[in-house]
C-alpha cells in the first residue's frame, strides 16, 4: 500500500491534453506523471519526440519498447505550432532512445529547438536526451541549437544499472554530462535520480557527488513508482522528510538548484531552476 503522501489523482483533461491528444506524444502522458495538471497550468509541457517506441527496455519505464517506426519529418514544426497555440513559456523536449538511428535523433532535437527559438526566442527550451551512445558529435549538434538547459538523466544509482538499465552505462552517462560542459562550459546541465529501487543512502549521495564532479547544475530526485506489474517493484517509500534531507545535502554539495520530493520528476518546476 502506498503512503498517503503519494496518493494523487492523475488528470484526464486540461487544455494541453486537448491539443496534444492524437497529435503529439507528451512524456507526461506516456510516463503517467502525477504532476501533469500543475505543470500544464504554469505553461510548461514536456514533449516526446522521435515516436513512442524505445529501442531500449529499462526495468522501470512505462514507455513501450520494440522496433520503432520511421520518424515524422514535420515533427519540429508540429510541436512549434502547439507551443504557439498554447502560449507556452517553458518547453521540455525529450525522446525515446533511438539506437537504430545513426545520430540517435540528435538532428531532430536540433531542429525542434531551432524552430521554437525562431518563433520566440523568449521561450525557454530544455532538452532531455538519451546518451547517444556517448557520441560527442551528437552532443555538439544539440548544443548548436542553443537549448537553455541540457539534461541527461542517470535515473538510478550505479549498482542498479546492470539489473535496471542493462542497455545503459553509468560511467557513459557521467561522461556524456561531462562532455556537454567541455564543449560549452556555459551550458546549464541537469540530471535526475529515481529512488526506492533498493539503493542505500550512501549510494544516493555517491551519485550526487558524481554528478557534481562532472559539473551538473540542476538536480532532481523523486520516488520511483511501479507503473506496471511487470516492471521493477518498489523496495522502499522515502518520506518527505528524507527527501528534504537529500535536498539540503545536494545544495551543500554545490548544485545550483535541487528539486526533491516523493512526486518530483525530471521536469518538475523546471522553469524555476532558470
Amino acid at each position: 500500500m502506498k503512503p498517503d503522501w503519494l496518493k494523487v489523482k492523475i488528470p484526464s483533461g486540461g487544455k494541453i491534453l486537448f491539443f496534444t491528444r492524437g497529435r503529439r506524444h507528451t512524456i507526461c502522458q506516456e510516463a503517467k506523471c502525477p504532476n501533469m495538471a500543475e505543470c500544464w497550468d504554469k505553461g510548461t509541457a514536456s514533449f516526446l519526440i522521435l515516436g513512442d517506441t524505445c529501442t531500449r527496455n529499462c526495468g522501470y519505464c512505462n514507455v513501450k519498447h520494440g522496433k520503432p517506426s520511421s520518424i515524422d519529418i514535420e515533427e519540429p514544426e508540429k510541436i512549434t505550432e502547439i507551443v504557439k497555440k498554447l502560449g507556452l513559456n517553458y518547453v521540455v523536449i525529450t525522446s525515446v532512445t533511438r539506437d537504430d538511428m545513426p545520430d540517435g535523433g540528435a538532428s531532430v532535437f536540433h531542429e525542434t529547438i531551432k524552430r521554437i527559438k525562431d518563433f520566440d526566442s523568449n521561450v525557454n527550451v530544455e532538452v532531455l536526451t538519451p546518451d547517444f551512445k556517448g557520441k560527442d558529435n551528437c552532443i555538439s549538434m544539440v548544443l548548436g541549437a542553443k537549448p537553455d538547459v541540457f539534461a541527461h538523466n542517470i535515473e538510478v544509482t550505479s549498482d542498479l544499472f546492470n539489473s535496471i538499465r542493462p542497455q545503459g552505462n553509468y560511467e557513459r552517462s557521467l561522461e556524456f554530462l561531462k562532455m556537454i560542459k567541455e564543449i560549452n562550459p556555459n551550458q546549464k546541465t541537469k540530471s535526475s535520480l529515481m529512488i526506492g529501487l533498493g539503493e542505500s543512502k550512501d549510494d544516493i549521495i555517491k551519485s550526487m557527488r558524481d554528478l557534481i564532479a562532472v559539473g551538473v547544475d540542476f538536480f532532481t530526485i523523486g520516488q520511483y513508482l511501479q507503473p506496471r506489474k511487470d516492471l521493477a517493484e518498489v523496495k522502499k517509500y522515502y518520506t518527505p522528510e528524507e527527501f528534504n534531507e537529500f535536498k539540503q545535502i545536494g545544495l551543500k554539495l554545490g548544485f545550483k538548484h535541487v528539486e526533491a520530493g516523493p512526486l518530483v520528476r525530471s521536469s518538475y518546476h523546471a522553469e524555476e531552476a532558470l
